[in-house]
């Protein structure tokens, strides 16, 4: 059975329900019996992901590692088969979609407080048109409560 020792993607992209996982020098290694290859991108260097089913896609794709001038060439399908990868492979999309999820809400909170902002603004523009004092001092004072402070 091989071992990964090492797998960092060089980059993870997420396109069209996929994340695509491209490696390069010195981010994956295995390990056979005691002794260790590294990934040498001659021909396949990318794993695509289905991002719903978490299936790979291109099992197809032959993985070279080196090691001296002795090589191992895998296709992705065996390299599933006799290796742990999967359990890595699981950790980095997981690391992955958390990252994507915490930058998915801060640019929902940022929105929210665009709107708020706006919001008030047009409360406060009503207020004026219909020349109510006591509505306007009202709004001024919630927004100076929620933080908007911005007349």
């Amino acid at each position: 059975m091989l071992l990964v020792q090492l797998m960092k993607p060089f980059y993870t992209k997420h396109e069209a329900g996929r994340i695509k996982l491209v490696f390069a020098y010195q981010y994956f290694s295995i390990r056979k019996e005691e002794e260790l290859f590294h990934f040498i991108p001659v021909e396949g260097k990318e794993i695509i992901v289905n991002a719903t089913s978490m299936q790979v896609e291109n099992l197809a794709e032959v993985f070279v590692f080196q090691k001296g001038n002795r090589f191992i060439r895998l296709p992705l399908y065996q390299l599933l088969l006799v290796s742990d990868i999967h359990i890595h492979l699981l950790s980095i999309i997981e690391a992955t979609n958390k990252d994507s999820a915490s930058t998915t809400i801060a640019g929902a909170e940022e929105i929210i407080q665009q709107l708020e902002q706006e919001n008030y603004e047009r409360m406060i523009d009503y207020s004026l048109l219909h020349r109510n004092e006591a509505l306007f001092h009202e709004i001024q004072e919630i927004k100076n409560i929620d933080g908007g402070g911005f007349l």
